[in-house]
């Protein structure tokens, strides 16, 4: 498929359903998940996964743009706090084909989805900085890292509600005003 061109409408029914059933599909068997159990699940033929998606990297790299783009409309919802918040509940709560992609060795590199990530919650940044939530000397990649680092923690110790609340409450408090 060409990146880019417009798909049919009942293409783009497709692609979601196999987006979903793929998410579902690697999220229960790992790395052992195949294109035919997802083809199953989505209600479609395997020739549909394929034609979307010729390769297993090209799927879990779709999943992956796709998780991103969730995210900055998320972000979108949110203040910085509550966007932390959610996120690291979300990574605590449920195994998904973001942990897959980090034990699989997949690389995938989506640097334009990543960009709309971090443009999102610099712009969060600046809106708590302007409302003196947060101190003027906090910058961005800083914010990128620790809350890279809360979600990985919290996505692979399934932190509990109580965990996630202390160590926010230890994040928020290094990045208030003094």
């Amino acid at each position: 498929m060409v990146e880019g061109s417009p798909l049919r409408a009942d293409a783009q029914r497709n692609r979601a359903r196999i987006l979903d059933a793929a998410e579902a599909v690697f999220a229960e068997f790992g790395t052992r998940a195949s294109t035919e159990e997802v083809a199953r699940r989505a209600g479609v033929a395997i020739g549909t996964v394929f034609r979307h998606f010729p390769t297993k990297h090209d799927l879990l790299a779709a999943i992956m743009k796709r998780l991103l783009a969730q995210l900055v409309e998320e972000a979108g919802k949110h203040d910085l706090f509550a966007f932390f918040t959610h996120m690291v509940a979300q990574a605590a709560a449920k195994k998904t084909v973001v942990d897959l992609l980090a034990g699989s060795g997949v690389d995938i590199r989506l640097p334009d989805a990543v960009g709309h990530l971090e443009e999102a919650v610099g712009r969060l940044l600046e809106q708590a900085q302007a409302a003196g939530a947060v101190a003027d000397s906090v910058r961005l990649p800083e914010v990128m890292a620790l809350l890279a680092s809360v979600c990985q923690g919290a996505l692979q110790g399934g932190w509990d509600e109580q965990l996630q609340a202390r160590t926010l409450a230890v994040v928020f408090a290094g990045l208030k005003r003094d």
